[in-house]
């Protein structure tokens, strides 16, 4: 059921409120002025659901649902994909994971979804922000768990997390795409993505993410193509998303209203880029709206602490390629080809770095040993670099790249640095997408191409290492001192994290083996500097844990790492006792000493909690 409510800014949104319960709910209603648009509000019951759209945990890990028809999917389709896809994207739901059983469950929780565009003021494009209130919210115990998707992805990107915990718990989950998300903007038929997921032409509808510019080619992104830096603004977006969630529980228990932080704790998580949003939004909380913080893997910067993300990104995009060619990598997952043999392209790399000079030694051994070394005097472990070679076999950082540059430089889809640009990929080539591809953008993309029919092209040259020309130039946006370089330094500035209060509890938890946002760079240094700070964050650096989770499926990579989840539902377990239970918040708390899974399936005593 689809029930659509017509707001044009904040004075249409109180006055329906009013017609519901009159003054009490317009204190919290008068501060989503961001709001612009309409309100979407929509039930999710019998044989649907808040958590998985009805499709349960085993529907979760099954095959993707299907479209009746594929050119037209229905909304009620496009949502339940997208919460499905979603989930795939975070959660280990393989056989052996143990998600269900060991830990995490997919109960059923009917409900209602609240959804909306709203603004950063200054900014060009809106965030979708959604809140799910189950049937079952806990009225005595008044909850409002607050997150923001995990990379770009689209507004369900954190479900497996915030709403895992939140909805079976009775809270209601509010979410923020933080102006990333899967609304892409094709401009071979002038046409982006409506509020309700569904394909809609400039100017017929409110779209998600339209490019300033009226003509063009290509595929636009909003991460990379808004002109907004998104980044500098998400923990304005976690903020906004919050008050947002308080609003609408106005609206959903009008006789329990207002909804404010004073008489409904927000609970603050997320993770990996999510996990960074939260981080963000605890220091600009001059409100004091949070009452705690529990962050995993996040994206955090550190002036003066660590390392920007752009920074070891571009470094990894050129050197780990050779460093991974080392004998000391020969039996990590993903290091060596189907063959068992060292992978061409990175032997190649090798031979490109010794040719600039990079490299001094002649042999290949020597030269990744070089190159290893190289990468070892920046920072990084052995265990960041081994995990890696999934994201350097995956061409993350090189995709990475180009969309981060991209929005650190406000570029739009036609400008992109660095000669890149995404367009439709048909057949292996540029084209143009067909009705069901574009169709399922929404549900099924992660938010930065490659994939689903987009492709990054551009940046290659017609050596033997062809995108090595792209890739440098990108690393030189770091290191050089041009115009570009200097307004690259200037948007990664503008992310600097702030100091939370003195009293917030916050926990942050990441992988120790994290090879994509390695601990030394990320975690670790906020953490130091809170410390110094006078703060007191509780932090577990997890052994055998990495970044994905849903890369624990995959054969001979699970068998050496544990999931990432069940340490933040911990967390999450430990913070609700504290705030509703009046347990002791630690200064310190033991890191579980956990062991990897081996080859069978995970079992409660491996997790260590």
């Amino acid at each position: 059921m689809n029930i659509r409510t017509s707001l044009v800014g904040i004075a249409m949104l109180a006055l329906v409120a009013g017609v519901v319960q009159a003054s009490s709910t317009e204190p919290s209603m008068q501060g989503i002025e961001f709001v612009q648009g309409e309100v979407s509000v929509t039930t999710h019951r019998d044989h649907d659901d808040l958590l998985s759209a009805g499709l349960g945990l085993a529907g979760l890990k099954g095959a993707l649902s299907p479209f009746a028809d594929p050119q037209h999917p229905t909304v009620d389709e496009l949502r339940r994909r997208a919460i499905q896809t979603s989930w795939k994207g975070i959660a280990d739901l393989g056989p052996l994971g143990g998600y269900g059983t060991v830990y995490g469950a997919v109960p059923d929780v009917p409900g209602r979804e609240y959804q909306a565009f709203a603004h950063i003021p200054g900014a060009h494009a809106p965030h979708r922000v959604l809140v799910q209130v189950p049937d079952n919210f806990d009225k005595a115990h008044r909850c409002l768990v607050v997150t923001a998707s995990s990379g770009s992805r689209g507004i369900y990107g954190a479900i497996a997390l915030a709403g895992a915990w939140g909805l079976p718990r009775g809270c209601a989950v509010a979410y923020t795409d933080k102006g990333t998300g899967s609304g892409y903007f094709d401009f071979s038929d002038n046409s982006g993505v409506a509020l309700d997921g569904e394909r809609a032409k400039r100017g017929t509808a409110m779209l998600e993410f339209e490019p300033s510019a009226t003509t063009g080619e290509g595929i636009a992104i909003k991460h990379a193509h808004s002109g907004d830096n998104p980044e500098a603004d998400w923990g304005r977006h976690v903020l906004q998303a919050a008050q947002f969630g308080l609003a609408m529980l106005d609206r959903a228990f009008p006789d329990q209203a207002p909804f404010t932080p004073q008489n409904t704790k927000i609970i603050a998580t997320g993770l990996s880029n999510g996990g960074g949003a939260v981080l963000q939004a605890a220091g600009l909380d001059d409100q004091h709206m949070l009452a705690g913080v529990i962050a995993l893997e996040p994206n955090i910067h550190t002036p003066g602490h660590g390392r920007a993300l752009y920074d070891y990104m571009s470094e990894a995009a050129i050197w780990l390629p050779c460093a991974l060619v080392d004998e000391r990598f020969a039996t990590t997952p993903f290091a060596r080809d189907a063959h068992s043999a060292q992978h061409a392209a990175w032997v190649t790399r090798c031979a490109s770095l010794h040719a600039q000079g990079l490299l001094k030694t002649t042999s290949l051994d020597a030269q990744a040993k070089e190159a290893y070394e190289h990468l070892r005097g920046t920072g990084w472990t052995d265990q960041a670099m081994a995990t890696a070679a999934s994201s350097t076999a995956l061409d993350l950082w090189r995709v990475i790249g180009a969309a981060y540059a991209s929005a650190y430089l406000r570029r739009g889809a036609d400008n992109m640095p660095c000669g890149y640009r995404y367009g439709a990929l048909v057949d292996g080539k540029p084209g143009v997408a067909d009705d069901a591809t574009r169709a399922s953008w929404w549900a099924d993309a992660s938010g930065i191409p490659p994939g689903n029919g987009v492709g990054l092209f551009g940046g290659t040259d017609d050596s033997a290492d062809p995108q090595l020309a792209g890739i440098t130039c990108l690393r030189r946006l770091w290191t050089g001192d041009d115009a570009d370089a200097r307004a690259l330094h200037a948007s990664v500035q503008a992310l600097a994290a702030h100091l939370p209060r003195q009293d917030l509890p916050l926990w942050v938890l990441q992988g120790a083996d994290d090879g994509l946002l390695p601990t030394a760079f990320t975690s670790e240094p906020y953490v130091t500097w809170l410390l110094a700070e006078g703060r007191q964050p509780l932090y577990w650096k997890v052994p055998h844990a990495q970044h994905f989770d849903a890369f624990l499926a995959l054969p001979g990579f699970g068998d050496k790492h544990l999931p990432l989840l069940p340490y933040g539902y911990a967390a999450l377990n430990r913070l609700w006792a504290h705030l509703y239970q009046g347990q002791p918040w630690p200064n310190r708390l033991p890191t579980p000493a956990g062991t990897p899974r081996g080859a069978g399936a995970l079992q409660p005593a491996m997790l260590g909690l």
